[in-house]
């Protein structure tokens, strides 16, 4: 059987989920092929950065993030009760993060730091796991119609420069577009002949959820060991161990109970018996990233476009980042009202933030090391992390809010992600992106503003409110992804039309 689509998306997990969802906002048919039968249970991300979290928030997802973030705070709170640590001392915040396992300290973290404002309530949405994302989208993506055929494995495609064809066994589908979002060994990547350079690994890693006993004696969080580095907790049964003496011989091979038992006591110490495994997983600090996101009318996005270590927890908002941006600028270029050449920006702008998380998990295995020279490069990062400073760093790194893109223009505020400034009628700005179109604030009540966007009324919304707190911006235009392209302190509007024009296509009538 054969059929015809306007993009063909491989991989269903987190990134070709969003990836659709966007899509499918501005109309495109998608269709979301996976070769497994279900979700992957196997423990990845068990947090998210605040880009991500707005990025969700954005397109209405805040309540069930909220949910999802509590419940999982549930649980960490039971498992420090269970291993005897008890509750957070009062007004000592938790913050899920780590510089090569060396833990921040929450209380010495500057909140008050000018970046962290006007992160508005989705920053406080961060203790979700890869599989809580990929739940709620999986639920979106059903609700806007995404088809997601699954057990169904890619055997090849032919780009001939006006479409794909993409082959599936017994079916061919004719797509417009071929988008990889199908993990780090991906499948589109080989076949398409992306090049692909990078780091060979030097460690061996592994992340399991488990049932053990005799782990009484090990203590939870971060430590380092002469075997390596652990983390036990912060849900029951969940630990992680890296041993620095080299790749796993063969990382294929099945992970068993007694591989998981034998790498945890030989760092931790401590002689625990594994008597079940519920997930399990290998992982190297191998790193490696694709010079360009694009060839022809194949794209890539998440791990099939750049893999690392896990450590930071950077995967899954590097990879939710790609869809972001990949998303409306495809669907620009399908719906006929962009060039093809505005995908040449994808790669502009995200390839910068994958080389920066591919060279912040080499830093860290650098700290990682277990030879004399590395430890006491980690005593000093130890203290350094200690200090104000150098926790609010780390923590402004990690968390994503130092992210932006470099779109040209004058204003501080472009190329950032828009502010989710509170409005005077009770909204916040974050809440007018549920459509998936781009958005024009007017805090001056503009009528020349306003005329001028009205060049775009499909493609761009105007909100016309006032603030609830004075603010020196009068004036922003937010592209579908959140992202400032234009912003003005003053009711001059120089460079409005053209940003318009940049990021939203010719005028659809005259203004």
């Amino acid at each position: 059987m054969n059929e015809t689509r306007d993009v063909v998306i491989v991989g269903a997990g987190p990134v070709g989920l969003m990836l659709a969802c966007e899509l499918r906002l501005a109309g495109v048919d998608v269709l979301v092929l996976e070769r497994l039968a279900e979700m992957d249970p196997t423990l990845k991300a068990g947090a998210i950065n605040v880009p991500t979290a707005q990025a969700l928030y954005r397109r209405g997802f805040l309540p069930e993030l909220m949910e999802q973030h509590e419940a999982t705070m549930a649980q960490f709170a039971a498992f420090r009760r269970s291993a005897g640590i008890g509750e957070p001392p009062a007004g000592k915040r938790f913050v899920p993060g780590h510089f090569a396992g060396i833990q921040l300290d929450g209380g010495a973290i500057d909140l008050d730091d000018p970046v962290f404002a006007n992160a508005g309530p989705a920053a406080a949405a961060w203790f979700i796991s890869q599989q809580g994302i990929e739940t709620i989208l999986a639920r979106r993506a059903t609700e806007l119609g995404v088809e997601i055929r699954r057990e169904v494995a890619v055997s090849g495609f032919e780009d001939d420069g006006i479409g794909v064809t993409v082959n599936t066994g017994d079916r061919t589908v004719r797509a417009g577009w071929l988008v990889g979002c199908d993990g780090g060994r991906s499948i589109v990547r080989k076949l398409a002949g992306f090049e692909f350079p990078g780091v060979d690994p030097e460690i061996t890693g592994r992340q399991a959820v488990v049932e053990m006993t005799g782990a009484e004696q090990v203590r939870p969080g971060w430590h380092d060991t002469p075997g390596g580095i652990y983390v036990y907790g912060p849900t029951p049964g969940r630990f992680l161990t890296v041993e620095l003496d080299g790749p796993p011989a063969d990382r294929d091979a099945p992970i068993t109970a007694a591989e998981l038992e034998e790498s945890f006591r030989k760092v931790t110490g401590v002689e625990v018996h594994i008597t079940k495994v519920i997930s399990a997983t290998r992982f190297t600090d191998n790193t490696r990233q694709v010079p360009d996101y694009r060839k022809g009318r194949v794209l890539l996005a998440g791990d099939a476009a750049h893999v690392h270590s896990p450590f930071g927890g950077q995967g899954l908002n590097l990879g939710i980042g790609d869809a972001l941006n990949l998303g409306w600028k495809l669907a620009a270029v399908v719906r006929g009202w962009a060039p093809a050449d505005l995908l040449d920006t994808y790669t502009t702008e995200r390839h910068p933030i994958g080389a920066w998380v591919l060279e912040w998990t080499r830093a860290q295995i650098a700290v990682m090391r277990t030879d004399p020279r590395s430890r006491a490069l980690r005593a000093v990062m130890t203290d350094l992390l200690g200090t104000k400073d150098g926790a609010t760093e780390i923590f402004k790194r990690i968390s994503g809010v130092l992210h932006r893109y470099d779109l040209g223009g004058t204003h501080p505020l472009v190329g950032a992600v828009a502010p989710d400034l509170e409005l005077a009628d009770g909204t916040r700005l974050g809440e007018y992106f549920a459509d998936g179109t781009g958005v024009l604030l007017d805090l001056n009540d503009s009528p020349a503003l306003r005329e001028v966007a009205a060049a775009w009324p499909h493609r761009v919304r105007v909100v016309t409110a006032k603030p609830a707190q004075p603010q020196s911006v009068s004036a922003l235009l937010a592209r579908p992804d959140g992202v400032v392209a234009w912003a003005a302190d003053t009711s001059d509007m120089a460079g409005l039309k053209e940003a318009l024009s940049r990021w939203f296509g010719p005028a659809e009538r005259d203004a």
